[in-house]
């Protein structure tokens, strides 16, 4: 077993030992992948103010997120499939989140469902929600997110068509995936991937399959999920869900104040700052450069969470300098996931919050919550 000491260790890991079809569906992003690349780049571009003669014996990453309390300002975020990069992987990564005194977000495209994941863990987890065609099934989530005690729910709105991505229309990704001459040989090489695959039950979408009327395996699951993203979806369908969801409410994919505002207008308690990973829309700018326009709209008044190309404890520092109250780890934690399972989690969220200490103490600050601008140059 190789030193792992970075983010970059796990996802070398992840390569070796998950199938190519989810490693390159966790990876990979829209069309060329510019907005991917751009979310790693100009969070790079940020540097730091080094601070000498502080006393930064003691430091202190504890936060509250959205009302939650949190050992630091991250959140492990919604991933569609997180069961098919380990098995059982959302259950193994709430567990992890849940040791490491985060929130685990829990995703409506999830292989785990919410109530086999509420049997599993000890904490409250959040949910995120997908608005289909289906407002029926819809209503039916939240109530059932609602039921399992989710105290938080997380509505993405930047996925009502999906971006092309060309890895996974090469890879013909599916969930289940098909038992094609190259996935099988891709099996073989990854046999750990492959037995506790075998060994588990949770092979697909848990939240859908027997919750609809007509879905009772795979095929007709696949159609009906192909004809249910809404591209009608509008700020009435959140202010729909605004009246049913009595919980913390977040809404996922905001990238321009315009859009910031009608969410506060709609009641939303928080904003996800997102270009969801650049997955979706091709040539979009960085998620960490939309940041400060969106903080300088809102103030003091709804918590802003940011996600898009945080890999290391000091992205999160960054975007914490630049106006988020809190960070959505995705890729990084699915690495960790894929590596080593509900261990790799763990070690992910110990690498992040052992670089977010060293790296704010270097900066001169000794709690989190005291963290602004006047620690990075733009």
């Amino acid at each position: 077993m190789p030193l792992i000491t970075t983010i970059d260790d796990l996802e070398a890991l992840a390569r070796q030992r998950v199938p190519k079809m989810f490693y390159d569906y966790a990876q990979g992003g829209s069309w060329t992948e510019s907005t991917s690349r751009i979310n790693l780049a100009d969070l790079a571009k940020i540097k730091f103010r080094q601070r000498i003669g502080v006393n930064i014996e003691t430091r202190n990453l504890a936060t509250n997120i959205v009302g939650q309390s949190a050992a630091m300002p991250v959140v492990l975020g919604p991933i569609g499939m997180c069961g098919l990069q380990r098995a059982d992987g959302e259950i193994l990564a709430a567990r992890a989140a849940e040791a490491s005194g985060v929130p685990f977000c829990l995703s409506t495209m999830s292989i785990c469902s919410i109530e086999d994941l509420a049997q599993h863990v000890r904490q409250p987890f959040w949910f995120q929600l997908y608005i289909m065609r289906d407002r029926s099934f819809v209503e039916k989530l939240i109530m059932r997110a609602h039921e399992a005690k989710c105290p938080v729910l997380v509505v993405t709105l930047d996925l009502q068509i999906l971006g092309q991505r060309h890895k996974d229309l090469r890879n013909g990704l599916s969930a289940p995936p098909k038992l094609t001459p190259r996935f099988l040989l891709d099996l073989l090489l990854r046999p750990q991937w492959s037995l506790e695959m075998l060994q588990t039950r949770r092979r697909g979408f848990g939240n859908i399959v027997g919750h609809v009327s007509g879905v009772k395996d795979m095929a007709s699951l696949s159609a009906w999920t192909s004809a249910q993203f809404d591209p009608s979806v509008t700020w009435s369908d959140v202010a729909w869900i605004r009246k049913l969801w009595k919980g913390k409410l977040i809404v996922k994919g905001v990238m321009e104040s315009e859009d910031a505002r009608k969410a506060i207008d709609v009641g939303a308690d928080g904003l996800v700052i997102s270009n969801h990973g650049g997955r979706q829309l091709d040539g979009a700018p960085s998620s960490i450069s939309a940041l400060p326009k969106i903080k300088k709209l809102v103030g003091a008044e709804t918590e802003l969470l940011f996600d898009g190309g945080v890999r290391s404890g000091q992205d999160v520092l960054r975007a914490l300098a630049l106006g988020a109250d809190s960070v959505l780890l995705g890729r990084a934690y699915l690495y960790g996931l894929g590596a080593m399972g509900q261990e790799g989690v763990r070690l992910c969220l110990e690498i992040i919050e052992r670089e977010l200490s060293l790296t704010m103490g270097f900066c001169g600050r000794t709690d989190v919550r005291s963290v602004d601008e006047d620690i990075v140059i733009v």
